[in-house]
C-alpha cells in the first residue's frame, strides 16, 4: 500500500487519558504510583515549577550541545538495574500482570522466561507438530560442538544468534524444528587442563596413575566444571531440544564411533601404515593439519618455545659446505633452516639441469658431521634459482624430502625423538640433547671443521602446534590413516553438482581447492581420553608371507579375536590380542556428530524424520576440515549427505579490525556484554588465564584502554541484535561494545514507547478479533501498509538468510514509521492544549528522539 498524506489527520488517541499521559519521575521501582488521586492547588504549583526548571534545564542542555557536538562525552554512565523481584518458581510462567517498571532494565526484561519455555516444551519438534498453523515441513540443524574445555566468545554468540533466529523463525511458520545441543569432548585440550590440575591440587603426573583412574578424573572434572557451554547458551537464549542434547564421549556417540572405523577398515578405507605426521613434541602425540598453525616469519625471529631453556631464532638460512668425496678444493654448500636436522641426511639434491653441478652427477660427498658418503642427486622438484640450489634431503623430517627420498630409493633416518631431543643415530655427543640446545652444538662442531659458510635473514612459514605453541616435528611413526581421495572427491562432486549447497557461493573455490589438496587422514592420537581405536595387536603372530605385525579390528575383543582366528588358523582362545592404547582423533568423533545425534548406526525416528540437517559455522580452515570430514564421512557410512546446506558466516573481529586473541585482551565473554562486568574483573580473567608474562602486560594494557569503564549492562536482545545487524555473509564482522550499547538504547525505546501504549489503551482494553479489524483512519491504513512491507522485508531476509535485512526493516520501522510518525502524530493531537514545556519534558522521559529530534520539534 502506498504512502498516504499526513495532513490534516485528526483520528482519535485509542482513549488516551490526558491525565496518565505524562509520566512521572520517581526512583526505579517493580511496582507503579498509584494514579487518579486528588492533587491539592499547592501540590500542582509545586509540580509545575519543577517542570518549569526541568523545561529550563533540557532547553539549555539542547543550546549546548547544538554549539558544540564535537564535545559531547561518549563515556557511558552506570544505569539503574531493575530486578523482577515476583517470587517465581523455576520453570514457571513470569507474571507479566503487574505495571512495568518505568525504565528499561535487560535483568528484569529477560528473567525467569526461558526455564519455563524449557518447561513447557516450546524447543521439541513434537510440540510444533500439536499447533494449528504446523505444516509438514521439518527444519533441523546441528550446533557445531564447541569444546567442553571452554567458554564461548563472540564468535560463538555470532553463531548462537543466527541459528536461533533462523529456527524461530521457522517455528513460527510452523515447520517441526529440531535444533540439536553437543559438546565435543576436546582430546588434547581436555587432558592438558585435568594433568595441569592434577598437578596444582596433588602434585601428581599423569603417568602415575592408572588409566582407569585416570579417566575417572576426567569424568569427573567434566561433570563439575564442564557445564560452561551449557549456561552461555541458555543466557543467550538458545532455544534449543535439551532432551537431545549429546556428547562425543558418551554411550550413543561411543558406538557409533565404533561402527564407523569398523566399517571403513572393512570397506578398505582405513589403514595402518608408517609415514611421517605431525608431531608435537611437548603433548607427545600426533596432531591434525588444522592443529598446525602456519605462522610467516619476515626474517630473524626469536620465539619462547615449551620446554626449550633459551629462545630460539628462526627465520635464518645456514649455509653448510658438504665435501665432495676425492676433491680435497671441491664442495657443494646447502643452505637450511634446521640445522639440528643435520644427522639425518641422506643425500643432497640438485636439479638435473642447473649447469652448476653438472659435472658433479653421480659423485658423492662427505657428510660435514659424520664424514660419512652421501650420493649427490639429481631431481626436478629441486628449484634452482633458490639458495645455491643445492638442497639436503632428510626424510624422516620433511614430508617433501620423504617423497624425494622414496623416488629415489632413500632410508629415512629418524634422528629427533618423541620428546625432542636427540636420537641415538646421532652420536654420544648428541644423544639426549633438546633438539635447539643441538642446534648449537652443531653449528659451533661445523665452525670448528670449517664447514660454516655464514647465515642470513630467510622468510619462512614456521609450523606452530596451535594447542602447545611448539614447533611441529614432521616424524615417521605408525599410525592408522583414513583414505580421503575417493570420498573427497564425492564430497567435491557434491557441491559441483549442488546437492549440497555453500552460502554464500564464493566458498565454493575453497572447497573443491581443498579437496583437490587433501591427503590421507592420520586418525591416531597418543592420548588417554578419547575414544580408544578399536584394533588389537596380534603378539608373536604374522599373516602367512608376512613379516608386519598382525592387526585386527572389531567391535569388540570377541569379534576382534574371531578375525585373528580366522587369519592365523589358530584357535582364538589361544591368542593373546593387546588392544591399541591410542585413540582417535577428536575431529573423527565430531565428524561423526550429525550421525550420532540423530541415533545412527541405528535407524532411529529422529533420523529418518530430521535426516538430512542444515548447519551455520565461520568460514576458514577449520570449517573446511570440519565439514570435509563430516561430508566424506556421511557419504560413505549412511550413503547420504548429512547436510542440505552450509552457511558460512563472518569471522567476528574487535572494532580494530584484529582477529580475537587472548594475548590481545580483546576475547570478550558474551555474558561479560550481556550482564556488564568491572574492568578489575576483566583483569582478573586475564591473569586466571594461561598467558606468560609478557603476553599478560600487553592484554592487560588493552583492556585498559578499550574498556577504561569496564563493559556497560548491555542485554541479550542488543546483543544478538547487534550480531545479526551486520552482513554476516561478507566479509569479517568489526563489532564494538559501544555498538551493542547503542542497541539497548533502541530496546530502551521500545520498552518507553511500550509503555505509553499500554497506558494509552487504558486498563480495560480488550483486543477485537483480527476478523474484525480495519483501519478507522487513513494514518491507520498508513501505518498497517508500513507494517506489511516490514514483513515482507523480514520474510525475504530470512528466506536468503540475511538477517541484516531483517533488523534493519524491524529498527526502520519501529524506530521511523511507528514512534517518530505514528506516535508523535498522535500525541500532538492529543495535545492540543498542552503548554510547550510540558510536552518537550514528555517527549524526553519518553526517550523516543534523540536531542537533535526534540530540538526540532521544540520550534
Amino acid at each position: 500500500m502506498p504512502h498516504l498524506p499526513l495532513a490534516s489527520f485528526r483520528p482519535p488517541l485509542w482513549g488516551l487519558r490526558p491525565s496518565r499521559g505524562l509520566p512521572r519521575s520517581h526512583p526505579i521501582s517493580t511496582q507503579s504510583e498509584p494514579n487518579g488521586s486528588a492533587i491539592s492547588q499547592r501540590n500542582r504549583e509545586a509540580k509545575q515549577k519543577r517542570l518549569r526548571q526541568k523545561q529550563a534545564a533540557l532547553e539549555a542542555g539542547i543550546a549546548q550541545k547544538s554549539k558544540s557536538p564535537a564535545e559531547s562525552s561518549k563515556a557511558w554512565t552506570p544505569k539503574e538495574i531493575v530486578l523482577y523481584e515476583i517470587p517465581t518458581e523455576h520453570g514457571e510462567k513470569k507474571d507479566v500482570s503487574r505495571p512495568l517498571p518505568p525504565a528499561y532494565s535487560p535483568q528484569y526484561v529477560e528473567a525467569a522466561w526461558y526455564p519455563w519455555w524449557v518447561r513447557e516444551g516450546f524447543f521439541k519438534p513434537e510440540y510444533q507438530a500439536r499447533l494449528p498453523q504446523a505444516t509438514r515441513e521439518t527444519f533441523s540443524m546441528c550446533i557445531p560442538p564447541p569444546n567442553v574445555t571452554g567458554s564461548l566468545h563472540i564468535g560463538h554468540a555470532l553463531t548462537v544468534a543466527i541459528q536461533d533466529a533462523l529456527v524461530r523463525w521457522h517455528r513460527m511458520r510452523g515447520d517441526q524444528v529440531l535444533w540439536v545441543p553437543g559438546s565435543d569432548h576436546a582430546g588434547i585440550a581436555t587432558q592438558a587442563v585435568v594433568e595441569k590440575q592434577l598437578w596444582k591440587e596433588r602434585g601428581v603426573r599423569r603417568h602415575e596413575l592408572s588409566r582407569e583412574d585416570f579417566l575417572r578424573e576426567v569424568w569427573k572434572w567434566k561433570e563439575e566444571k564442564g557445564g560452561e557451554i551449557c549456561e552461555q547458551l541458555r543466557v543467550l537464549g538458545a532455544s534449543l531440544d535439551w532432551d537431545r542434547e549429546c556428547f562425543t564421549m558418551d554411550a550413543g556417540s561411543s558406538v557409533a564411533v565404533t561402527e564407523a572405523f569398523v566399517r571403513l577398515y572393512k570397506a578398505g578405507l582405513l589403514y595402518r601404515s608408517r609415514q611421517l605426521v605431525n608431531w608435537s613434541c611437548a603433548l607427545r602425540s600426533a596432531i591434525s593439519d588444522i592443529e598446525v598453525e602456519s605462522r610467516p616469519l619476515p626474517g630473524c625471529t626469536e620465539l619462547r618455545l615449551p620446554d626449550s631453556p633459551t629462545p630460539v631464532s628462526f627465520g635464518l638460512l645456514f649455509s653448510v659446505a658438504f665435501p665432495v668425496d676425492g676433491e680435497p678444493d671441491a664442495e657443494v654448500v646447502v643452505g637450511t633452516t634446521r640445522p639440528e636436522t643435520l644427522p639425518g641426511d641422506v643425500a643432497v639434491a640438485v636439479h638435473p639441469d642447473d649447469s652448476r653441478y653438472t659435472h658433479l652427477h653421480g659423485r658423492q660427498l662427505r657428510h660435514p658431521l659424520t664424514g660419512q658418503l652421501l650420493p649427490l642427486i639429481t631431481d626436478c622438484a629441486v628449484e634452482p634459482q633458490l639458495g645455491t640450489g643445492a638442497v639436503k634431503v632428510t626424510p624422516a623430517h620433511s614430508p617433501a624430502d620423504a617423497e624425494l627420498g622414496a623416488r629415489h630409493g632413500l632410508s629415512p633416518l629418524s634422528v629427533i625423538a618423541e620428546d625432542g631431543t636427540m636420537t641415538s643415530l646421532c652420536g654420544d655427543w648428541l644423544q639426549g640433547l633438546h633438539r635447539f640446545v643441538a642446534r648449537e652444538k652443531i653449528l659451533s662442531a661445523l665452525r670448528e671443521r670449517g664447514l660454516f659458510r655464514g647465515f642470513q635473514d630467510h622468510p619462512m612459514v614456521l609450523p606452530i602446534c596451535s594447542r602447545s605453541g611448539d614447533v611441529v616435528e614432521y616424524l615417521p611413526k605408525s599410525q592408522w590413516f583414513v583414505c580421503c581421495r575417493e570420498m573427497g572427491d564425492r564430497a567435491a562432486k557434491a557441491v559441483e553438482s549442488g546437492a549440497l549447497e555453500l552460502s554464500p557461493s564464493f566458498h565454493q573455490k575453497n572447497w573443491q581447492h581443498w579437496f583437490s589438496h587433501t591427503g590421507d587422514w592420520c586418525v591416531s592420537r597418543q592420548l588417554w581420553w578419547g575414544h580408544q581405536i578399536p584394533a588389537y595387536l596380534v603378539v608373536e603372530e604374522h599373516t602367512q608371507g608376512d613379516a608386519k605385525d598382525c592387526w585386527v579390528v572389531g567391535r569388540t575383543e570377541a569379534e576382534a579375536r574371531e578375525v585373528a582366528a580366522e587369519l592365523t588358523g589358530r584357535p582364538g582362545a589361544e591368542l593373546t590380542l593387546e588392544r591399541d592404547p591410542d585413540v582417535l582423533d577428536t575431529w573423527f568423533s565430531s565428524a561423526l556428530f550429525p550421525f550420532s545425534a540423530l541415533g545412527w548406526p541405528q535407524e532411529t525416528p529422529d533420523l529418518a524424520r530430521f535426516y538430512p540437517l542444515s548447519l551455520l559455522e565461520t568460514g576458514g580452515d577449520l570449517l573446511l576440515f570440519w565439514v570435509g570430514r563430516m561430508v566424506m564421512l556421511g557419504t560413505q557410512l549412511t550413503g547420504q549427505l548429512p547436510f542440505s546446506k552450509v552457511l558460512l558466516h563472518s569471522m567476528v573481529r574487535d572494532r580494530q579490525g584484529r582477529k580475537m586473541s587472548k594475548s590481545l585482551g580483546n576475547v570478550l565473554d558474551p555474558r561479560d556484554i550481556i550482564n556488564g562486568v568491572e574492568l578489575q574483573v576483566l583483569q582478573e580473567k586475564l591473569r586466571d588465564g594461561n598467558l606468560d608474562p609478557a603476553e599478560l602486560v600487553i592484554a592487560a594494557s588493552a583492556q585498559r584502554k578499550d574498556f577504561p569503564h569496564g563493559i556497560p549492562e548491555c542485554g541479550t536482545d542488543a546483543l544478538r541484535f547487534a550480531l545479526c545487524s551486520h552482513g554476516a555473509l561478507g566479509g569479517d564482522l568489526h563489532l564494538s561494545v559501544s555498538e551493542v550499547l547503542s542497541f539497548r538504547h533502541f530496546c530502551n525505546k521500545i520498552w518507553n514507547a511500550l509503555r505509553f501504549i499500554l497506558n494509552a489503551l487504558g486498563e480495560k482494553f480488550i483486543p477485537q478479533p483480527a476478523e474484525e479489524l480495519s483501519p478507522a483512519s487513513p494514518m491507520d491504513a498508513w501505518i498497517l501498509s508500513c507494517l506489511a512491507r516490514t514483513a515482507r522485508d523480514c520474510e525475504r531476509g530470512f528466506l536468503t538468510r540475511e538477517l541484516a535485512l531483517v533488523t534493519h526493516a524491524l529498527h526502520h520501522f519501529w524506530l521511523h514509521n511507528l514512534c517518530d510518525v505514528y506516535l508523535v502524530m498522535l500525541i500532538l493531537m492529543a495535545q492540543d492544549h498542552c503548554p510547550r514545556f510540558l510536552f518537550l519534558n514528555f517527549l524526553k522521559n519518553l526517550s523516543l528522539f534523540d536531542e537533535k529530534k526534540t530540538q526540532c520539534f521544540s520550534s
